[in-house]
């Protein structure tokens, strides 16, 4: 709070020393000190706007030419997830397209028409062709998008319940996340914050008579089995935080106070990502980084850094307070049998109460 009041304060300072210089120079300015622009200031003005449009346009290319791959648009690891990534290179590639035409003629005609003595501007006070035509079009366009996105969306959010879906709770409180698993029933047990009891380690409040809650399952890594669809009933003990999955194109609110949901199918497992060309490349150069800050470490005296590995995660992605950043949880896709072998190893929530 304090550096934001400094930096406010310091900005109605600039401020009215900026006010009193003008002051200053309208009180000194004589009659030939005339502010209107001549055609010299035009004209560099008009060669400075095609000269920023020229830059627009290389920015552009060198963009495109080094980090054009769109990594983030080519690893998908979700059923739904290649429909997602087609809206979004759709979206760019007209928005490529309206920006570089309409950049392109606000500069021109910024240099073309720029002012000159004699010259006497051309304008229409009206056309409606025009306005037509610069209406009709982006409506189409962004009619087109929005039933795409819309069609996109009613597809992903209508989970079809006859595919028997595995059901799991994602459940966030400041600054960790928890996994609930239906247990051998594949229903979640009645839960409510206000039944949390950490003296006998019911962490995440769940109803001890409800008998759809004796089989379930608490964890802290999320395991999925691959190709298996599922369901995510979403709850949140304290603020409003955000379910966030990057890697399946998954996203969605988690609100103190009632349950959200989303569902997808998982297609890639960890193993087969890591396998990737892209995803090998990428887990080397941070390897190669942290191999030359554990050097630097090491030569004061600290400890080196631990070799990275990938792992999907579930991130918070909302602001939700000081730790916002940590709040993450490793994701593990696996093959049915991996995944069998896994939850026998977990603790049902009824042998997991302290008595």
């Amino acid at each position: 709070m304090t550096a934001l009041l400094t930096i406010i304060v310091l900005v109605f300072i600039l401020v009215a020393i900026w006010q009193m210089v003008k002051i200053f120079d309208l009180a000194q300015a004589k009659n030939e000190n005339s502010q209107v622009a001549t055609d010299k200031d035009n004209t560099i003005n008009g060669y400075l706007m095609m000269g920023f449009l020229a830059f627009i346009y290389i920015i552009t290319i060198v963009c495109f030419a080094k980090w054009g791959d769109l990594p983030l648009m080519s690893n998908s690891a979700s059923e739904h997830g290649p429909t997602i990534d087609n809206l979004m290179i759709i979206s760019m590639i007209i928005i490529f397209i309206t920006q570089t035409i309409t950049q392109f003629l606000l500069h021109y005609f910024a240099f073309k028409y720029k002012g000159e003595k004699g010259k006497k501007a051309l304008f229409f006070a009206d056309n409606n062709k025009l306005e037509a035509i610069w209406t009709i079009i982006p409506v189409i366009v962004l009619a087109g998008l929005i039933i795409y996105g819309l069609n996109t969306w009613i597809n992903i959010m209508g989970v079809d319940e006859s595919d028997d879906p595995l059901v799991i709770e994602l459940y966030a409180q400041q600054f960790n996340w928890k996994a609930r698993y239906g247990g051998a029933d594949n229903t979640l047990g009645k839960a409510n914050v206000r039944l949390i009891d950490i003296d006998r380690a019911n962490i995440l409040g769940l109803d001890e008579a409800d008998p759809n809650a004796q089989d379930d399952v608490i964890t802290t890594e999320l395991h999925l089995p691959v190709g298996k669809p599922v369901l995510f009933k979403m709850r949140s003990q304290d603020v409003l935080h955000s379910a966030y999955m990057p890697h399946f194109r998954a996203q969605m609110n988690c609100v103190p106070g009632m349950i959200t949901q989303f569902g997808f199918t998982p297609t890639v497992t960890t193993a087969e990502m890591r396998q990737t060309p892209e995803m090998i490349e990428k887990v080397a150069n941070i390897n190669n980084i942290r191999v030359e800050k554990s050097q630097k470490l090491i030569a004061e005296g600290g400890e080196a850094l631990e070799r990275y590995e990938f792992d999907y995660l579930l991130l918070c992605n909302k602001i939700c307070g000081k730790s916002h950043y940590n709040m993450q949880m490793k994701i593990v896709v696996e093959t049915q049998e991996e995944y069998d072998a896994w939850m026998k190893e977990q603790k049902e929530f009824k042998n997991s109460l302290v008595n």
